[in-house]
């Protein structure tokens, strides 16, 4: 049985199913699709749903609409949307913004953190693992997380830095949280334990191999 549209917004899902479809060899290059009658139960929504679908395929050359005969396969495949591509760059550009910041912040705030500031950093992982059901909430509690590192490091600058960059950095994380789909599990919230447990323990090159692994991963997950 064909897979059917369970998520909103329904033309992009629908538009996904159908390039899904393609790419698994379901229609050949230039053969005609099946009416509509046919194919819009077989996604589960409208007709017009379907159309609206079938034009987004068709603004990325996938398919072909002939007027009076259907709608034909123009490609096997669709070339990258470009708006993800540039979306993806200024992730990665505010991630290494981040990296040369964060990763010597962790180092010195393993050197020079106060018992008060330890405490407020472990607030902040607890909050931050308290925030998993919205993005934008998440992605606030991340960057106080990261914050009372930064904090830590006792130097002012970075945190002028910082704070400078979050209205940006805010944007980047929550672009690239809407793309994974999924956030905050157990083994990201490890990731980010083990960081204040290094600098609590003060090892700055451990804490600041684990704040520059954990950014690499994210810059590693948009490839």
């Amino acid at each position: 049985m064909a897979e059917q549209v369970r998520r909103r917004p329904l033309a992009d899902q629908a538009a996904e199913l159908l390039l899904n479809r393609i790419r698994g060899g379901e229609w050949t290059l230039g053969q005609k699709l099946p009416g509509e009658n046919v194919l819009a139960p077989q996604l589960g929504v409208g007709r017009s749903t379907l159309r609206e679908a079938v034009g987004q395929l068709a603004g990325r050359g996938v398919l072909v609409s002939r007027q009076g005969s259907g709608v034909y396969v123009a490609a096997l495949d669709a070339p990258e949307n470009w708006d993800a591509v540039l979306r993806r760059a200024d992730i990665t550009t505010v991630l290494e913004a981040r990296t040369a910041i964060e990763v010597e912040a962790a180092s010195l705030a393993a050197r020079r953190r106060t018992p008060a500031q330890l405490r407020a950093m472990r607030g902040a992982l607890a909050e931050r693992a308290e925030q998993t059901a919205d993005a934008h909430a998440h992605v606030d509690a991340d960057i106080a997380f990261h914050r009372s590192i930064v904090l830590g490091s006792g130097n002012r600058v970075l945190v002028e830095i910082f704070d400078a960059m979050t209205p940006q950095v805010r944007i980047a994380m929550v672009d690239l949280l809407g793309m994974a789909r999924e956030f905050g599990d157990d083994a990201d919230q490890r990731a980010h334990a083990d960081i204040v447990e290094a600098i609590a323990e003060r090892r700055p090159e451990q804490a600041a191999h684990l704040a520059r692994t954990h950014l690499d991963g994210l810059k590693e997950a948009l490839a």
